[in-house]
């Protein structure tokens, strides 16, 4: 069957022994002899996996001239794991005192809402009085023309329209009067050409 290749973290796991077993500082045209003859990494992969655990601060860099060199020494390595096990440690116990807060806010909420019979009523009878109120305002709505605001809105309305109304039934007659003058039209005449009704008069 055919040999499964490594995994991304078994080959990051592989680099770190190489420095870790040699405790040796390496360029990267090294570590592309030795990895794959070593390790069984391939060459074409050391520099991507090289450059992750840098990234991660496993691995140490400097450049000296022209060349880059790189390096890991176990004591270090420790030393990063330990900084990286006492910050999970730390999230942990600040999730676990969260966890501990919420459950005791959940517990609290609870009080008074177990499910009893009297609960069930007391949600009947609310709902029944949401019912009601929904019914009592559209009852209002329909009433609302009766409300003194409404109506003394509606008054005031009805008193400008009333008074423009009365505006250009006066303005019609001056016109009907100066035509009668200047041109000594009939006023059946003025009305009919001009459509106003014969009734027209001020509104009281």
């Amino acid at each position: 069957s055919k040999k499964k290749g490594l995994s991304f973290e078994e080959k990051r796991a592989r680099m770190m022994e190489i420095f870790f077993e040699t405790k040796d500082v390496f360029q990267l045209k090294d570590l592309e002899k030795i990895a794959p003859k070593e390790k069984g990494i391939t060459s074409m992969s050391v520099k991507e996996i090289l450059q992750s655990l840098v990234d991660d601060g496993m691995v140490d860099t400097d450049r000296i001239g022209t060349s880059n060199y790189f390096w890991a020494f176990p004591s270090k390595a420790l030393h990063a794991r330990k900084r990286k096990l006492e910050e999970l440690e730390s999230q942990f116990g600040e999730s676990s005192q969260k966890k501990e807060t919420l459950q005791k806010s959940i517990e609290k909420s609870k009080i008074g809402r177990e499910d009893t019979a009297e609960r069930a009523a007391l949600l009947e009878e609310l709902a029944t009085l949401r019912q009601k109120k929904e019914q009592l305002k559209t009852e209002i709505d329909k009433y609302r023309e009766c409300d003194p605001d409404v109506v003394e809105e509606m008054r005031q309305t009805n008193q400008v329209a009333k008074e423009a109304a009365n505006r250009w039934t006066d303005n019609i007659f001056s016109v009907k009067s100066w035509a009668k003058r200047k041109f000594g039209f009939e006023e059946s005449r003025i009305d009919k050409g001009f459509g106003i009704p014969e009734d027209l008069d001020y509104i009281d």
